[in-house]
């Protein structure tokens, strides 16, 4: 699909004719059927108890009010950035710890019932249910010896990067770096969306230590997808696969939350719609990663990344934003 094509197709969603829900994540989310497109086993779950999980990030220090206007306008810093970009601009940690204290029930019930599993010697099976964590230990901790000075752009909003709309899904990876292309910006790289939605402090959340659903589009009721879906464009053609994403959809429109924010200044980063990236150093088709996690009871945090859906794969929850160069200075990291 040229660029062209691409962005008319997820422009629809810009016009507001529906579009949306989410591609069921069987790694990081309640029971589902097969996505769309083909996928690998689920990756395997962390433990229940007190426990450090390390994992591609972070820094010390920042406040949720780090990148914040004094003028009134939106957070965050724009100099050296086309329009409706945001920079980011520190001191990027590729290797962090961040300690779960204390993780939802609904996990813990799960990870309980396969050690008795494991205790008897039998097979505990692959797990359905959601690693969310409610609490971690602060500050996170660096493992690097060596943090990485990164400056770059980034769109504000998820695509189409326009407050109160709603974003853009059923875009499989490929269409999300066209339509970045296209428009003169790229696919943001697994290490630039870590540290545009973490900041310095490595946070686990876009906000802080403690999961609140309050303050992110997360946590929402899981909702069973029944049948197949068709990408947007023809989707929004059929009245049985539209009426399917209108059951499904539980997006909110961009920046709705105003809390869902992160310190320099992007909104929804957490939840809403999981984030397609491009993975440095990898071949078609295992280039593409999923960021953010999306509206259900998943994950939904800065540093996981979802990367056996590939390149062509589509869903219900994936949409993505871009990212640019910024001027005056080092570029992002790959």
């Amino acid at each position: 699909m040229a660029p062209r094509a691409v962005s008319a197709a997820l422009l629809l969603s810009l016009a507001g004719l529906l579009g949306a829900a989410a591609c069921d994540r069987p790694e990081e989310g309640a029971p589902t059927p097969p996505a769309p497109s083909a996928s690998a086993p689920p990756a395997p779950l962390a433990s229940a108890s007190a426990a450090a999980v390390i994992v591609d990030g972070g820094v010390d220090g920042g406040s949720p009010d780090a990148g914040a206007s004094n003028d009134g306008g939106p957070p965050g810093k724009a100099e050296g950035c086309p329009e409706g970009m945001v920079l980011v601009e520190g001191s990027y940690c590729p290797d962090v710890e961040q300690t779960c204290l204390e993780f939802h029930e609904e996990f813990a019930k799960d990870q309980a019932k396969k050690k008795k599993k494991r205790d008897k010697g039998e097979e505990p099976g692959k797990s359905t249910v959601s690693e969310r964590c409610l609490r971690y230990a602060e500050p996170s901790v660096c493992q690097s010896k060596e943090r990485l000075n990164l400056r770059f752009c980034v769109d504000r909003y998820e695509y189409p990067n326009q407050k109160g709309v709603v974003p853009a899904l059923l875009v499989s990876w490929t269409e999300a770096k066209k339509t970045c292309e296209s428009l003169g910006k790229r696919l943001c790289t697994e290490r630039e969306f870590n540290f545009a939605c973490e900041g310095e402090a490595m946070w686990p959340y876009t906000y802080g230590y403690v999961r609140d659903p309050a303050k992110c589009s997360i946590d929402k009721p899981y909702r069973k997808r029944e049948k197949k879906l068709s990408r947007y464009e023809k989707c929004m053609q059929k009245p049985q696969c539209k009426a399917e994403l209108e059951r499904l959809d539980q997006r909110l429109p961009a920046g709705s939350l105003p809390e869902c924010v992160s310190p320099f200044g992007v909104y929804d980063m957490n939840g809403n719609i999981n984030e397609w990236v491009e993975m440095p150093g990898e071949e078609y088709p295992n280039r593409s990663g999923l960021k953010g996690g999306w509206w259900g009871p998943v994950r939904g945090r800065c540093r996981p990344t979802v990367t056996f859906h590939k390149e062509d794969d589509y869903g219900y929850e994936e949409g993505f934003r871009c990212c640019d160069d910024a001027e005056g200075g080092a570029a992002g990291g790959g």
